[in-house]
């Protein structure tokens, strides 16, 4: 585990939701990562320290992405959707996060 030390409150305002998508299907089976959309406050040990509390893996790495809000108009009114920041997560030899059934992992 890292020396980061997250609250259990934290750690779900941390980890806000999984991505599921073909990439990171892909991005799965191939580099053995998971996708999470992460708080755009969320630094890179905050974010390993929480995927291996909640989901009991060891990560070996964390990379960082910002996606920026598309600007939108409803009829006369222009709008902009939020940025959201991606984390794409390095999971060690022989582990795996299972988002549809159950978060147990495989050795």
């Amino acid at each position: 585990m890292s020396n980061i030390h997250v609250a259990g409150e934290r750690l779900h305002q941390i980890i806000l939701a999984p991505v599921v998508s073909e990439k990171s299907t892909r991005v799965a089976e191939k580099r053995n990562q998971a996708v999470f959309k992460v708080a755009l406050d969320a630094k890179k040990p905050e974010i390993k320290s929480a995927v291996e509390k909640l989901f009991n893996v060891k990560v070996t790495g964390v990379q960082t992405l910002v996606v920026k809000g598309k600007k939108k108009r409803f009829g006369k009114t222009e709008g902009k959707r939020s940025d959201v920041k991606k984390a794409y997560v390095s999971l060690a030899d022989g582990q795996e996060i299972d988002f549809l059934n159950g978060a147990a992992p495989t050795a």
